[in-house]
């Protein structure tokens, strides 16, 4: 009779995954980040022996703090959204982006405006397809950030004024955390606050694992990323890493529409990805390549051009220059409010972060020559 196979268990915990979904729910737009980071450092606490905030609000986590060699892991905590433009007369709200949010995917969608009384629900409202076609000779008009507009149900300034909406207001997509069949998980923003959440996630098995590590760890949930890799600029200054490990999401390019061609082979289920480009310090990526090998966790490759577009690049070219690898996780739908991941691999992205820092040292050879 065959042995029953025992499952292998989760590396995710019932509370772990409390958090996820409180996190992924809790809006982080850029710029305006600061709710999402407390609950992240109040998660990350227990984990880690110190914590600090820059004036922009990238939020650290520190373990052996005194210990001058430093190695950073590191996400970033903001997501997409919208500011407030323009309000007419009868109350519609225009608006600009705030970092690089898709317009096309904005009809029919329900948001909140987070002005001064707390967040406001309305809708991006569309005309219905009998008044688009009838006005526009059977063409089909696109969505543009020009006439696209907020329907909050006020119907003049006084109104808009009572609810507390004011010109600069950030707007974010109510959509949030759900769970599909096999094991995908879909939510808003899950670039990248999954970055943040699996960063967390190291830092917490080392603590319950009780692993001592010969270097000071600088768990870094950076700030306005979106914009530029603003943040991770800032952070990287004022830490000076010796090494950085970064983790970020990378496109899932077995759906339909994309090009493999362009966009390389990478898929949700067959664990994280490894990039290579100028970025990417070539032996400490050899060095995690390794290390997935000995611990059989299972990587994608996929190649990047003048930059990984990514906080990568901030610290790789940050003060006299710092050997740093990108570690992404697949995704599907970026900056859409229906984001998908698979459960294996943001375990096995986890793993492998946290394989990779108990092989490091600071007498790890990371030299060219």
């Amino acid at each position: 009779m065959a042995k029953a196979v025992k499952s292998k268990k989760s590396v995710l915990t019932d509370e772990s995954m409390k958090f996820f979904r409180n996190y992924i729910n809790n809006a982080s737009p850029v710029g305006f980040e600061s709710s999402g980071q407390r609950l992240w450092l109040d998660y990350l606490k227990p984990y880690v022996d110190n914590q600090f905030t820059d004036p922009y609000g990238t939020a650290v986590g520190v373990i052996n703090e005194n210990n001058p060699f430093k190695v950073v892991i590191e996400a970033h905590a903001d997501e997409i959204s919208w500011f407030v433009n323009y309000i007419t007369a009868e109350g519609l709200i225009y608006l600009k982006r705030n970092g690089g949010v898709d317009h096309q995917i904005a009809p029919g969608q329900r948001v909140f405006i987070h002005g001064k009384k707390g967040p406001v629900k309305a809708v991006f409202g569309w005309p219905a397809i009998h008044t688009r076609l009838s006005n526009n000779e059977n063409k089909e008009p696109q969505p543009k950030v020009e006439n696209l507009c907020l329907d909050s149900g006020a119907r003049n300034k006084k109104e808009i004024d009572q609810l507390g909406i004011h010109i600069g207001a950030v707007v974010t997509y109510q959509d949030g955390f759900d769970e599909l069949a096999f094991d995908y998980y879909i939510g808003r923003a899950f670039d990248n606050r999954i970055g943040g959440f699996m960063i967390a996630e190291v830092a917490r098995l080392l603590k319950q694992n009780n692993k001592k590590l010969p270097f000071g760890l600088y768990i870094v949930n950076a700030v306005q990323e979106e914009v530029g890799l603003r943040g991770a600029e800032m952070i990287a200054r004022r830490i000076k890493p010796n090494v950085a490990i970064i983790t970020d999401v990378t496109h899932d390019t077995s759906t339909p529409m994309v090009n493999k061609i362009i966009e390389g082979d990478c898929s949700c289920g067959k664990g994280p990805s490894l990039a290579y480009g100028p970025a990417v310090h070539n032996k400490l990526l050899n060095f995690v390549q390794d290390v997935a090998e000995k611990k059989n966790i299972p990587v994608q490759l996929r190649a990047v051009s003048r930059s990984t577009g990514t906080d990568t690049d901030s610290f790789a070219y940050a003060n006299d220059g710092c050997p740093s690898v990108l570690i992404s996780i697949p995704l599907r739908y970026m900056h859409t409010t229906v984001e998908m991941l698979h459960k294996s691999d943001i375990e096995q992205t986890i793993q492998l972060m946290y394989e990779t820092l108990l092989a490091l040292t600071p007498k790890t050879n990371l030299k060219y020559f």
